[in-house]
């Protein structure tokens, strides 16, 4: 999966009372965009992993993006 960063990207996460906050300037904004468009158009149960040592800021708790399986109306599950 290709990852395309917004030159000057800021994204923090923290958990704040139980709430997850994402704060992030608006390259990091169009940066979230863009990887959960690229996430979505992968195989059910792809993830990807940010957190201070890998494209967050310092002090920024993990984030886990996971493209969800998903279910047919009629129950039975898509098949990739």
């Amino acid at each position: 999966m290709r990852f395309d960063w917004e030159d000057g990207f800021e994204i923090a996460v923290k958990n704040e009372n139980g709430a997850v906050c994402i704060k992030a300037n608006r390259e990091g904004l169009v940066s979230l965009a863009r990887l959960c468009i690229a996430l979505a158009k992968e195989t059910n149960g792809s993830h990807i992993h940010l957190d201070a040592y890998n494209s967050l800021e310092e002090g920024s708790d993990e984030l886990i993006l996971e493209l969800k399986e998903e279910k047919r109306e009629n129950g039975k599950k898509e098949l990739p």
